[in-house]
């Protein structure tokens, strides 16, 4: 098994990171790993693994949300939040908002595994069913925001939530011992890129290659690039389903417009695979979403790059965020590979 090696922190770094956290709302501080099995396969590089897997509701979202979150509730007492989500985002919005004693409703696409549905309503939030992809469910958010008086808690697009998520990079520049070689993360409407990408250019590593991952059939950002403009999916048909926007936002869009930014998509079956080995390897379990972003080491996308000239060789640091996601199971593993590999 690799080894797994937490990097210490700095105690006046640490002391800082505190003081984010009281005012980012509801995360903590997620361990920074270095893992042997990647640096392994990468030859030179060293790859380390910001474990958001870890953090209270079992994924990244919880630092955008509940931000966003934290910030309403200081600002007024809403009659309640609303959040149109795959799974993740929802999650994090009943969580923050049993912390804020708030009433929680959060419509679900029907795609959402049912363990993630149960999650939500053991958090006290009311759960609907609406439609088969974000999209609808997110319409039909909008449509009880305006009719129940509730304040929207958007899953990916609002600079409350780039905020929040920004912070994971003040914890890299408190941890890491030099700047990294590149970032390596998965992409759905783009929240998380935008927050990765704000928050380099508040510690000045604006220079830092990030690498978005995507599946096939949820590769709305991709689209965007090859295009030049936003694209809009006609569907979603990955089973990667917690990346299932079909149009990235316009902020995602102006920051891939940087020449440090790379977009890359790689199948179901490379995300499956790559879920996999992590687990066999660091003995963690992740939902495919994650997988997407995992599959650029072990589906060789980051050796690849480093051929084509577009990462350098040798390639300093590198950082997989493992966004983690509290929908996957034993049992739902056991039917993505059944579906995926019939």
């Amino acid at each position: 098994m690799a080894a797994r090696i937490l990097l210490s922190v700095k105690p006046f770094a640490f002391k800082k990171m505190l003081r984010t956290m009281s005012k980012h709302g509801f995360h903590v501080v997620t361990p920074l790993l270095e893992s042997l099995g990647m640096s392994k396969r990468l030859g030179t590089t060293t790859v380390y693994l910001k474990m958001e897997n870890s953090q209270p509701t079992g994924s990244f979202k919880i630092r955008g949300v509940g931000y966003m979150c934290q910030n309403i509730a200081n600002v007024s007492k809403p009659a309640g939040v609303i959040c149109s989500s795959g799974g993740n985002a929802g999650m994090a919005t009943a969580y923050a908002a049993r912390k804020l004693n708030l009433p929680a409703t959060i419509v679900l696409p029907s795609v959402t595994p049912n363990l993630v549905a149960q999650k939500l309503k053991d958090q006290g939030a009311t759960v609907k069913v609406a439609g088969k992809v974000w999209d609808d469910a997110n319409a039909e958010a909008l449509r009880l925001a305006e009719t129940e008086g509730l304040t929207v808690i958007h899953s990916f697009n609002h600079p409350l939530v780039w905020k929040g998520h920004a912070s994971i990079v003040h914890e890299l520049k408190a941890s890491l011992p030099s700047k990294p070689g590149a970032i390596v993360l998965t992409v759905g409407g783009g929240g998380l890129f935008c927050g990765v990408m704000e928050g380099l250019d508040e510690v000045g590593w604006a220079g830092v290659p990030v690498l978005c991952m995507e599946t096939v059939g949820a590769d709305c950002f991709n689209a965007a690039v090859k295009a030049g403009d936003l694209v809009t999916l006609p569907d979603i048909t990955s089973k990667a389903t917690s990346l299932g926007s079909k149009t990235a936002i316009q902020q995602a869009f102006e920051y891939s417009k940087r020449s440090t930014v790379i977009s890359e998509v790689v199948t179901d079956l490379q995300a499956l695979e790559a879920i996999e080995l992590f687990l066999d390897e660091e003995r963690v379990l992740v939902e495919m979403a994650c997988g997407a972003a995992l599959a650029a080491v072990y589906s060789g996308v980051i050796q690849r790059l480093q051929e084509e000239g577009r990462l350098p060789k040798p390639l300093g640091p590198l950082v997989m965020i493992v966004c983690g996601g509290g929908g996957i199971n034993r049992a739902l593993l056991q039917h993505l590979q059944t579906v995926i590999r019939k």
